[in-house]
């Protein structure tokens, strides 16, 4: 089963000045796009470089994560250090995740270009710096549809399963109603 750690990295929300609404969204998020069983390991953290990194590297190492998702710190603030730890705990940067996300983002914010989103592998972990609001967690995850419904620009977790699969994580499906998962024809598996 797809093990998936989520954190959200937020001063005031760790504190309980806010209700954190990035672990919510990303749960609620999972649940339309997964079609394949998948349990979470949740963490809610302040944005300290040492802690991020400490949480990335449990969720991966001691709780056997093959994805995981952040959501928060991704500016150029001087608190906003969530692509710095991850950056720091990774064994390989996958930089075309935070290319696409800067991409999805200039469609709606020309300050997109402010972000420093990144995506990385763990040993045999993707790891995924994603916005903090739960609209733009939604869109660059499932890309941006035109009037007609179809697909104009592709979210990034179209590409998410065939790295699972490239990097040794558990096969896993999609509804493609939310997020259709791309797989060379050789890659893809027959249904059950």
């Amino acid at each position: 089963m797809l093990k998936i750690g989520l954190v959200s990295i937020s001063d005031r929300a760790s504190q309980g000045v806010y209700e954190d609404k990035g672990l919510p969204a990303l749960q609620d998020w999972l649940a339309r796009a997964l079609a394949t069983p998948f349990a979470t390991v949740t963490r809610l953290i302040p944005d300290e470089q040492p802690g991020i990194e400490a949480a990335l590297k449990a969720l991966v190492d001691d709780e056997g994560c093959q994805l995981v998702l952040t959501t928060g710190g991704t500016g150029p603030a001087p608190r906003d250090v969530t692509p710095d730890a991850t950056l720091a705990v990774a064994d390989r940067v996958m930089p075309g995740f935070g290319d696409q996300m800067r991409q999805i983002s200039l469609k709606f914010v020309p300050t997109a270009i402010l972000s420093r989103q990144v995506g990385v592998i763990r040993k045999q972990s993707l790891i995924l710096n994603l916005p903090g609001q739960p609209k733009a967690i939604q869109e660059t995850l499932e890309g941006l549809r035109g009037a007609d419904g179809k697909v104009e620009v592709p979210g990034i977790f179209a590409a998410v399963p065939y790295c699972l699969d490239l990097i040794g994580a558990p096969y896993i499906e999609t509804h493609e109603s939310v997020v259709k998962a791309f797989r060379p024809k050789s890659a893809v598996k027959p249904a059950p």
